[in-house]
């Protein structure tokens, strides 16, 4: 067996681990198998070229239920809060009553982010940080996160396997999410630190030149932060003098 194919037969191994997990670990799936679940199931079974379209088809899978445990939650919020407004309507509380409706329209407007997401594969927030302190002043990190909370995405690459925190440019949300990071991905391409692993979404450019790509291309960003804090790198560099 060739390494190529050795390859393909770990990543269909893997793919069919990962099937395995989310149908046992999630009940609503595990009891229904509904067509998502026994499509996955198929391409994985259908061998390798099945495999690598379960690759596409597990990420998909996994915002799905993310989607569903959040929408789940937030409608138990609201039921929550019908049953306290209900409570201080009755007691005539008037100004308590207001400041639940608020809570409500909140809990309303998350619900139908949730929905619009779960339906958009294109939308999703776009990051750009950086880390001077690993990394230096000219390299940054670009990407998109469809996560229902995208900071615990932004958070991840600053886990023990760096010095320093890393520090947040932008995020942004958008409908057209995939394509700002595909031109942003494309107009750096010659910067692009990793040019075998394409995942690796690291470029030598500043976050001044990152901002000034999005507004050649007409990207509305309402808050970006072209300094970084940098607070544990500089703190660390003040301490050590």
């Amino acid at each position: 067996m060739s390494s190529a194919q050795r390859g393909v037969s770990l990543l269909f191994i893997a793919n069919a681990l990962v099937f395995a997990t989310i149908v046992t670990r999630y009940p609503e799936f595990k009891d229904r198998f509904d067509p998502t679940v026994l499509t996955f199931g198929f391409m994985i079974a259908c061998g390798p070229i099945g495999s690598l379209m379960g690759s596409v088809a597990a990420g998909r899978l996994v915002n799905r239920l993310g989607a569903v445990r959040e929408k789940e939650r937030l409608q138990k919020e609201r039921t929550h809060y019908l049953n306290a407004l209900s409570t201080l309507e009755a007691n005539g509380d008037v100004d308590g009553a207001a400041r639940l409706r608020a809570k409500l329209d909140d809990v309303d407007h998350a619900i139908e982010n949730v929905d619009y997401r779960a339906a958009n594969i294109r939308a999703g927030y776009v990051y750009v940080i950086s880390n001077i302190g690993a990394f230096g002043p000219d390299v940054v990190k670009i990407g998109l996160t469809r996560r229902l909370d995208p900071m615990d995405r932004v958070i991840e690459p600053g886990d023990a396997s760096v010095p320093f925190r890393f520090d947040v440019h932008a995020l942004f949300f958008a409908d057209a999410a995939v394509a700002i990071e595909g031109m942003l991905h494309q107009h750096f391409a010659d910067r692009r630190l990793n040019k075998v692993n394409l995942r690796r979404e690291y470029f030598r450019a500043t976050p001044e030149q990152v901002l000034e790509a999005l507004r050649e291309h007409n990207v509305e960003v309402l808050e970006y932060a072209v300094e970084p804090a940098a607070v544990e790198y500089r703190s660390s560099l003040t301490a050590a003098t």
